[in-house]
């Protein structure tokens, strides 16, 4: 893989250059606590000055730095006016000059990560690393792209109008996929769900002309956005009942996944997916689909799809010394999420269903109801107990009824004598929460505890 010396670099960005030109920072870091030796520290200003931490970065073996002014550090600098731009041009520039033959923008208010890993799998395609979804993980991650790339796919999220189309900016869009448009976020955004479509179709307006992307047959607010004017340049390609992709007969195999038929203009196709949830199985079809139509051959894309491992966070299963099992989903909530990793767990075989869960952020005045609809929606999935922490827990917990415990945070959930301590022996755990309230901190609770070999797929 040839990447870019700092001199190439400092043309792209018109910056001003200090000390070896010749240097090539292998990663990038904006973040000194998982920064890598060698790699270029980007000082961004946001709540806090990363100016602040370049010395701390440079003790921890940063080679560069890309920063606003010239710093008293024994390192070669970019200097630049803007760092936030300058680092999305760097991506936006490497991009274009190695574009890979197919570039892939997948959004949705659901299901975004776990559809990137099943489309990059069945299209042999490089991916967006780890959460990079936004216009500092992105570029970032593009700043590195490797050469020679048949395909690429590229998470895009946003919490706000105009997120998603500065990221097809920098990335402009081949194909594309909208797992959903839920809720989430719509604290921001004033025309709720109407306002979340918008966005969400920035999209479908950063993609070429003639560009096709696919949707579930049955998401309203992404049908609606295929009827918008402003989509009217791209080809939309439904995904579910009736249509020319979809699936059949899904079935839950519980520990060892889901398997479903996959319908296809060229046959069906059978999959095993390893991921847990019958909820996956869309998410399949729709990257399916859009590998297929952008010339990937079915049988290796079923075979892609196969091949999928569920991340920490996101589905992974661990087995517990006590006979029961913990479905970790605590990398962030929404009530679609909540209600679909629900019906996951409940797919499992073992004994009382329970959830133990941290609050859901960035709701907005619909708050209260949608921890309301959600403490419902659990009961009526079946889900015999829940303990539930953070701001809106008493809500969740008295909708749901008998059975549900509130916490004001996780510190209390861990210590009171009825919080983690009383989660039942045999039980299928499903642990999930928004990133603000860090329900991963549940699960490793729980792994020191209670952990023994994970299930085989």
């Amino acid at each position: 893989m040839t990447l870019w010396n700092l001199e190439t670099i400092a043309r792209h960005l018109e910056a001003r250059l200090t000390g070896d030109g010749a240097f090539v920072p292998g990663t990038l870091s904006m973040d000194t606590r998982t920064l890598k030796p060698g790699a270029c520290f980007v000082a961004i200003k946001a709540q806090r000055d990363g100016h602040l931490f370049a010395p701390q970065a440079v003790e921890k073996g940063a080679a560069a730095l890309l920063v606003d002014h010239e710093m008293d550090l024994p390192v070669p600098q970019l200097i630049v006016p803007d760092t936030l731009l300058a680092l999305q041009r760097w991506g936006q520039a490497r991009l274009a000059e190695v574009r890979p033959r197919r570039v892939f923008g997948i959004t949705g208010s659901v299901g975004k990560t776990s559809t990137k890993d099943l489309l990059a799998s069945a299209t042999g395609a490089w991916k967006t690393p780890g959460n990079r979804n936004n216009t500092y993980g992105m570029p970032e991650a593009l700043a590195t792209l490797p050469e020679g790339l048949d395909a690429a796919v590229l998470e895009m999220g946003m919490n706000s109008p105009g997120e998603i189309k500065r990221l097809t900016e920098i990335a402009p869009l081949d194909f594309g996929i909208i797992t959903n448009v839920g809720t989430s976020h719509i604290e921001f955004f004033s025309q709720g769900q109407e306002g979340i479509a918008l966005a969400k179709g920035e999209l479908v307006t950063g993609l070429r002309p003639g560009a096709a992307w696919t949707h579930l047959v049955f998401d309203t607010w992404s049908a609606w956005i295929a009827r918008q004017p402003w989509a009217g340049h791209t080809r939309p390609v439904a995904v579910g009942d009736g249509c020319d992709y979809g699936w059949e007969a899904p079935e839950s195999l519980g520990a060892r996944g889901v398997r479903f038929r996959f319908r296809t203009p060229e046959g069906v196709f059978p999959v095993h997916l390893r991921l847990k949830g019958l909820h996956h199985v869309r998410n399949a079809a729709l990257a399916g689909a859009v590998a297929m139509i952008s010339g990937s051959e079915a049988v290796a894309v079923a075979a892609g799809l196969e091949a999928v491992e569920p991340d920490a966070g996101r589905g992974r299963l661990h087995a517990l010394k006590d006979g029961g099992l913990l479905l970790d989903e605590s990398y962030n909530a929404s009530p679609d999420s909540v209600l679909a990793c629900a019906a996951s767990l409940l797919e499992l075989e073992g004994g009382e269903a329970v959830a133990v869960l941290g609050c859901m952020r960035e709701q907005g005045g619909e708050a209260e109801r949608l921890h309301r609809e959600t403490g419902e929606g659990l009961r009526r999935a079946g889900i015999q107990r829940v303990w539930v922490y953070g701001d809106h827990a008493a809500t969740l917990a008295k909708a749901f009824g008998n059975g549900a415990l509130a916490f004001p945070d996780f510190e209390t959930l861990r210590d009171d004598p009825a919080g983690l301590a009383t989660l039942p022996a045999g039980a299928r755990i499903l642990v999930k929460g928004s990133l603000y309230w860090a329900a991963d901190r549940i699960v490793r609770w729980l792994l020191e505890r209670r952990s023994a070999e994970a299930p085989k797929p």
